[in-house]
């Protein structure tokens, strides 16, 4: 997506055009810099939607486990719109040193998922989840299809693990009793998660 130079009348009109239509809702902010994420098309909103529920169907039943859908992250304890992002999925386990703050969590979750749509940057959000102490992260690819599990060392990311059509080799996550795999399909391939005693679920 272009950077594109705004004065600050010309933001304030998009962002209150874009709070209106409800479309600011998977907008972000980086560092001070208001980002328009692209909308989630009808597919990204129904994997996010069926990811979620898998989720809580493999682990939900786990004490103390919090899941959430497209929730706010931020680094600040104040003034925290300055600096935030919203995956699609989020996964907090016991222990989580992340605090609930009500609009937002301060800190981020052990593990999280980003579905990709065409501009998207949600790879460039990597350091800042490093930086909030995300665990793993879980890229859905969708062009071409591909799967990418990352995994945090130290202070930042490394991938751990990829999935494909034409190599769906599970990956393993660390943190969730859970593997991921894509399976070939039509018209689009499925994503395969394995709990560790054997349960499926494809979405």
């Amino acid at each position: 997506m272009p950077n594109v130079l705004l004065s600050r009348d010309q933001l304030r009109r998009i962002i209150r055009r874009r709070k209106e239509s409800g479309a600011y809702r998977w907008d972000e902010v980086w560092d001070g810099v208001y980002v328009v994420s692209p909308d989630p098309d009808i597919q990204h909103q129904g994997l996010a939607g069926y990811l979620l529920h898998t989720l809580i169907a493999a682990v939900g039943h786990l004490d103390g486990i919090k899941l959430f859908p497209s929730i706010n992250i931020s680094d600040r304890p104040d003034r925290w719109r300055k600096n935030f992002r919203c995956p699609d999925a989020a996964v907090f386990l016991p222990g989580n040193p992340a605090e609930n703050r009500g609009a937002y969590w301060l800190g981020g979750p052990d593990f999280l998922i980003e579905i990709l749509s065409p501009g998207d940057r949600a790879r460039r959000k990597l350091p800042f989840y490093a930086k909030v102490g995300v665990r793993e992260a879980l890229i859905v690819d969708r062009n071409p299809w591909r799967l990418e599990l990352h995994r945090r060392l130290e202070d930042r990311f490394v991938l751990a693990g990829t999935s494909s059509p034409s190599d769906p080799e599970p990956i393993a996550s660390n943190v969730l009793p859970l593997s991921f795999r894509l399976v070939p399909g039509d018209p689009r391939p499925s994503i395969e998660v394995i709990r560790h005693d054997g349960a499926r679920w494809f979405v």
